[in-house]
């Protein structure tokens, strides 16, 4: 890796040297979360201080479990989940950026970046709230490490950063985790989760007309819709995150070559990394911006697709916890469903399968039992059909969920709730 002028690189010994002259006692350390934790860095602070909080959003597995480490987020990944040491703070995607500023103020931040290029790095994939963080850190004279990576795609936006900026930057040459490629089941297949994701994906593609703005998280039914988009013209791309169907979606032709794609992380297969790196057709920024309801509610068409655990019969939709403890967080659902709902021509639609395999259960109930994470979408999608919900009273609604987006097997006993809770 080429050095830059102004850049301190050091080895690990030298930034575990950097850490104890800062005599820090129990610090708060700010990590790039999703999947670009910067392993190395963070395995020299972790045998470097005996005790720290690690803050990071969607961390996933592999994270330190030990006495002294506690974990803190706004949105619980798997490395996090479960663990008796989570401190979990609630807030809307848009907004985790200002806990820097007031109740989560970082003392060290380990970023994950790109090599140097012309004097800057970029912190590749996962920007999102970093920016708050560095400016943040930046303020209260925070410690702030990078772990300059060959390999992390150089992406321009909110992420580019002078070389400067970084007490140390431990250089490194190692693969992205990456998802591999692949394709959403066909409609008709012996697999029924598969069949009913291409089913969910078809009835919500059906919905988007050419020139429409997506937002659309990674997963079976995400990728469905999205290989049902590749027929549509002119599309552009307004996302939190976005994954290998954006594209499969450009190589269909179905993008607007005149329209950025803006998002705030990515996370997918290699190709999907090498597609990223240095395209000036992408622009990463920061989540302040990303998830501003009003910026999301100019873009033209904009559509909005998530999901969740559970919906009820008043519109309220359960993403987050399970038992009452959390799962995941509110993540972006919120900023999305209201910016979309109020863009021209915009929609915000929830898409899920209608009965849980494992649990036996439907996901249409009566009334959440859980802490609702989102309402009043534009429609409910299952495999089992749509259900129009914005604009009707609150009894048609119901019957639409009942009749046309709940499991056959929960149809009788939801309309016992409905009766309950007066809702025919």
């Amino acid at each position: 890796m080429k050095h830059n002028a102004g850049m301190k690189s050091l080895n690990a010994s030298q930034i575990a040297t950097l850490l104890q002259g800062r005599n820090l006692v129990n610090p708060r350390v700010v990590v790039s979360g999703n999947q670009a934790i910067p392993w190395q860095l963070l395995n020299v602070l972790d045998e470097t201080l005996p005790e720290y909080r690690i803050n990071a959003l969607n961390a996933p597995k592999g994270l330190p479990r030990r006495d002294g480490v506690t974990y803190e987020t706004s949105f619980v990944g798997a490395g996090m989940r479960g663990s008796g040491r989570l401190v979990y703070t609630p807030a809307r995607l848009s907004m985790v950026p200002l806990l820097f500023g007031t109740t989560r103020a970082p003392d060290v931040l380990l970023l994950h970046t790109s090599a140097p290029r012309n004097g800057k790095v970029s912190l590749g994939v996962e920007v999102n709230i970093l920016p708050a963080a560095i400016e943040a850190a930046q303020k209260r004279g925070a410690l702030i490490l990078a772990q300059a990576n060959s390999r992390m795609p150089y992406t321009f936006g909110d992420g580019e950063y002078d070389v400067d900026v970084f007490d140390g930057v431990l250089e490194v040459d190692e693969f992205l985790p990456a998802l591999p490629p692949r394709e959403a089941p066909a409609a008709g297949s012996t697999d029924a989760r598969g069949d009913s994701a291409a089913q969910i994906g078809a009835l919500v593609a059906g919905r988007i007309r050419d020139g429409a703005t997506m937002q659309l998280g990674i997963g079976e039914v995400p990728d469905a819709v999205l290989l049902g988009l590749t027929r549509l013209k002119n599309l552009g791309v307004w996302s939190e995150m976005f994954s290998d169907g954006v594209l499969a979606l450009d190589a269909a032709g179905a993008l607007d070559p005149s329209r950025k794609i803006i998002s705030s992380f990515a996370f997918g297969s290699q190709a999907l990394y090498d597609w990223i790196h240095e395209n000036d057709r992408i622009v990463m920024l920061r989540t302040e911006k990303t998830n501003d309801p009003a910026q999301i509610a100019q873009q033209p068409g904009m559509t909005s697709v998530n999901t969740a655990l559970q919906i009820d019969l008043f519109g309220q939709a359960n993403a987050s916890r399970i038992g009452a403890r959390i799962f995941s967080g509110f993540g972006g659902q919120t900023d999305f469903i209201v910016g979309a709902s109020h863009a021209p021509g915009g929609q915000a639609i929830m898409a899920l399968r209608s009965w849980h395999p494992k649990a036996q259960v439907s996901t249409i109930v009566g009334m959440l039992g859980e802490p609702t994470t989102s309402f009043q979408p534009t429609a409910v999608v299952t495999e089992q059909g749509v259900a129009e919900i914005f604009g009707y009273d609150e009894k048609r609604q119901a019957a639409m969920l009942i009749e046309h987006a709940a499991h056959p097997n929960a149809r009788e006993h939801l309309w016992y709730e409905a009766r309950r809770l007066g809702l025919t």
